[in-house]
């Protein structure tokens, strides 16, 4: 049996993606962007949950609001899967702030931030729809210029 992660490397719009499937190859443990060029793309590594995600993140580059039914496996503390889980309730198309996520969790936003700053599955876990109180666009860790291509990708109108 298979004991280490499988990993491969999604060609989109915004840049290469690199997506990690737990060792049982059964669930998606992380989705990031990779912030160094890779020429071509690598889409080895095909195997059902890899599949379902490329499916997904094509209709999703395409304008579509697709459910997330990939298998998605969370290594986090309690904390962080409660903000993360918060984050996959923000509606395509919404934005909330650091500080309404507080409010609903009962915690503070510089602690939101960090769990959101951490989450694994960048896109499946939409941390890029989360937003400044005041409106302004605040750190993402795929890079500023991605998190403003997601958000008009989904119609939200960008104050700069």
């Amino acid at each position: 049996m298979n004991t280490q992660n499988l990993t491969t490397i999604i060609d989109s719009p915004l840049g290469c993606l690199r997506a990690c499937a737990d060792p049982s190859m059964s669930a998606l443990i992380r989705l990031d962007f990779l912030n160094t060029p890779q020429e071509p793309c690598d889409t080895d590594g095909d195997i059902p949950v890899f599949s379902s995600l490329r499916r997904w993140l094509d209709a999703y580059f395409e304008g579509e609001a697709p459910p997330v039914t990939i298998p998605l496996l969370f290594h986090g503390s309690a904390f962080q899967r409660t903000v993360w889980d918060s984050l996959r309730q923000i509606p395509y198309g919404h934005t909330t702030s650091y500080g309404t996520l507080a409010q609903q969790l009962q915690t503070s936003a510089r602690a939101v931030g960090g769990a959101v700053g951490c989450n694994p599955l960048s896109i499946l876990v939409p941390c890029h729809r989360v937003i400044g109180s005041d409106g302004s666009l605040t750190g993402y860790g795929g890079g500023i210029e991605r998190k403003i291509a997601l958000l008009v990708r989904e119609g939200i109108p960008i104050i700069r």
